[in-house]
C-alpha cells in the first residue's frame, strides 16, 4: 500500500485525499431534493485490492477492525461495502500514523467503536 500511496509525504492535505486517490470514499450528490451516495470507479486498482485484501486480513487480526465491520453489517450493508467501509477507515488510521509518525496502535485506532452494544 505505502509503494503504492508514494514517499512524499506533502502528497496529501488530508486523509480524505488519501481515501479519494485510493477510491474508498463514496461520491456524494446532491441536487435540489434529491441526493445519492455512488461508489468511486475512478482509482488505482492494485491500491484498491491492496485495501480490500488489507480489510479482509484485519477481520481476524483486530478485534477493533471486526467490531467496525460488524457495526457495518448492522446497518445493512452488505459484505463488500462493509469491507470498503473498513478499508476507508484504516486508509484514515493509516494517515493518522504517518502524519504523526507513531506506529499503529489498536486501542488508540479504534477508541471511538470501543463501546459494546446492550443485549
Amino acid at each position: 500500500m505505502l509503494a503504492e500511496f508514494g514517499d512524499d509525504p506533502t502528497r496529501y492535505a488530508s486523509a480524505k485525499a488519501r481515501k479519494n486517490y485510493a477510491g474508498t470514499s463514496p461520491i456524494t450528490r446532491a441536487s435540489g431534493k434529491s441526493h445519492t451516495v455512488q461508489a468511486r470507479y475512478v482509482r488505482n486498482n492494485r491500491l484498491a485490492d491492496a485495501l480490500q485484501r488489507q480489510a479482509f486480513a484485519a477481520l481476524r487480526a483486530s478485534p477493533g477492525a471486526h467490531r467496525y465491520y460488524d457495526k457495518q453489517r448492522a446497518r445493512e450493508a452488505g459484505y463488500n461495502p462493509a469491507l470498503r467501509h473498513l478499508g476507508n477507515r484504516l486508509v484514515g488510521i493509516l494517515h493518522g500514523c504517518l502524519k504523526t509518525r507513531t506506529h499503529y496502535d489498536e486501542a488508540t485506532a479504534w477508541s471511538q467503536h470501543a463501546h459494546t452494544h446492550a443485549a
